[in-house]
This record gives structure tokens, sequence and C-alpha cells, in this order.
């Protein structure tokens, strides 16, 4: 009688080893956090996480954030919890109280990852885990297209960023959503079908429900793959102009008694993206404030087309020109 183990699930195979590549930049011994809200994303992240993170010598605790903003929320979060138990992994709850500023979609976030980072330094871990998976990152990727905000909308989301005191790892955006489905189903965990994923009100739901199938039938298979790989190569040309952007701002910024200033001829000479993109990070770095295109436009022509314009009120800020130097002041 053949008496061989049956092969591992595709699926499951595919999310271990995608959970496996993100935790071989944890320390051993360390301690993530898995951000379960109970969906098959993250009950596939959990799940594989409990399986790799011994083998790495990592410790994983759960966190299921309660919004509070539908009926049964709290069954949810402690079904969540429950199944994190059975895997294996230390699980947390934690209640939150949503906002209202930026819509519901951004105050939910913004109150979500408040809590994530909160526990994160709570329990001392160097990571957070999220279950964003290529799906959410080819919605991502149109809703930036649609904001008309540029390529740092379009880069999407890394598969590593920094929150205040921890990393953000996304471990599955290179993974599928119906894998994750898949994987589910292959290890028997039912996920909780939250639904404001199917709630119309939602423009990321729009897009998941009626806009990407729509591509996908006009223009063939493969869009939220294409989506992927252009956030992917926009993201190595951002890492590249940082690098510029470092090495040409130590020459041309100095500190200023009411903010601080760029040489108008030095930021003239640059080419037009470096430029802009040394405005705005000028902006951002000062004055933690975001520039619109059009704002940056006016900033620009301060350096390459003065005829004696006046100041220029931006968020947070204002921007003049004063002999060959532009000024940025904050608004007081």
């Amino acid at each position: 009688m053949d008496e061989r183990r049956p092969g591992l699930d595709p699926a499951v195979a595919e999310v271990r080893l995608a959970v496996r590549q993100t935790l071989a930049v944890v320390e051993p011994g360390a301690v993530v956090v898995v951000a379960l809200s109970g969906g098959a994303d993250s009950l596939a992240l959990a799940a594989a996480t409990a399986f790799e993170a011994p083998k790495r010598g990592v410790r994983a605790v759960s966190v299921t954030i309660d919004h509070g903003l539908q009926d049964g929320s709290a069954d949810a979060a402690a079904a969540a919890a429950s199944t994190s138990e059975a895997l294996g992994i230390e699980a947390r709850i934690v209640r939150v109280e949503v906002g209202t500023a930026g819509g519901p979609e951004a105050a939910a976030r913004e109150a979500r990852y408040d809590a994530l980072r909160e526990t994160a330094a709570a329990v001392g871990a160097a990571a957070i885990l999220t279950a964003h998976t290529l799906d959410d990152q080819a919605e991502t990727v149109l809703l930036g297209l649609a904001r008309g905000s540029g390529a740092t909308s379009l880069q999407g989301m890394a598969e590593a960023s920094t929150l205040p005191g921890v990393t953000l790892l996304r471990p599955l955006l290179g993974v599928r959503r119906t894998t994750t489905r898949a994987a589910c189903a292959a290890e028997g965990l039912e996920p909780w079908d939250d639904p404001q994923n199917h709630d119309p009100r939602f423009a990321r739901v729009r897009v998941r429900e009626t806009v990407l199938p729509v591509l996908e039938a006009e223009l063939g298979p493969g869009i939220a793959e294409a989506l992927a790989r252009t956030a992917a190569q926009l993201r190595e040309d951002a890492a590249a102009f940082d690098e510029m952007i470092d090495e040409t701002i130590e020459d041309i910024v100095e500190h200023a008694e009411a903010g601080i200033s760029v040489s108008a001829a030095a930021l003239a000479a640059n080419p037009v993206a470096l430029r802009h993109r040394i405005i705005r990070l000028v902006v951002a770095s000062e004055f933690h404030q975001s520039l619109t295109r059009s704002q940056t436009l006016e900033v620009a022509r301060l350096a390459t087309d003065w005829s004696g314009q006046g100041p220029i009120d931006l968020p947070g800020c204002r921007a003049r020109r004063i002999g060959g130097r532009i000024e940025f002041s904050a608004l007081g």
C-alpha cells in the first residue's frame, strides 16, 4: 500500500513561501504582530505565519481590530481571535473608536493602524504583518490613477515600509486573492466575509467588483498583474530619484531664519522631474505637508520663470523668491 503523505496544497505552499521569504528579514527571537481581520487574506497569512515563524525562532501575536461599525463586529473579532489561538498564535482584540476625518475608509484605516502600532509597541514587536494581496495592489494603483496624483500614488504599496517605531511588512503582495481563499479552504479555515467589502459606497469596492472585472473582460486577463508590475517599476524609479535627491539637496538647501531656502539657479538647472521632487520633499520634510502638482509648478516658476511675482501661499508654509534663493517659511 502506498503510504506516502499527500502533497502540500499549491495554494498553501505559495502563501507559506511568501511568508517565509518575508520572515527572513526578521531577526530570530523577535516578535511580529499579524493583523488579523478574519477574512480569507488575513487568515491565510496567520496560518502561514503560525507554520513558518517557529522555524525562524520568531514569536507571532495576532491583533484583531474591532471597529464597531456594524452589528456583529465583536462576534467576528472573537471568532478570528479563536481561530488564531487554534493555530497556535497568541491573540488580542482591540476595540477602536473611528472618527470622521477624511471619510469612513480613511478614518477606519487611521484608527486601525494606530491600534496596530500601539499593540506592536506593547509586545515589543519588530514588525507588523498585513495581508494585502496583489489584488489590493492593483486596486490601489487604479485608485491612484483616478486621483491623478502622479507616480507616488501609482507606486502602490511597498513590501516593507516604516511606521513610527516599527516596520510594516506585506508578505502577500505577490499573491492573488483567489490563492488565499484556496489556502483557507485547503486548511479548513472559515473566513469571515465583511459586508463592507461589497458595499458600493466605497470606491475600492467599486474598483474591485466593477472596474477590474470590466478591464479584464475588455482587455484580457492579467490586468491585476500588470498593474502590480507597474507599481514595482515605479518604486524602483522612485528609489533612484531619492538617491539623486539626497546627493543634490545637501548642496542647494540651507536653513533660513524663518524656515529653509533653496538655490534658485541650482533648482532650475536640474531636470524637471528632479526639480519638482526636490520642491515637494522640502515642503514635506520641513512642514509635513503635501503639494499638488499645480502648487509645485507655481513654486518651480520662482526658479525657472522669475519675473518679480510675489509670495505663494502653500499648505503650512509660504514660498517666495529672495535674491538668488527660494525661501520656504511657516505661515503665521
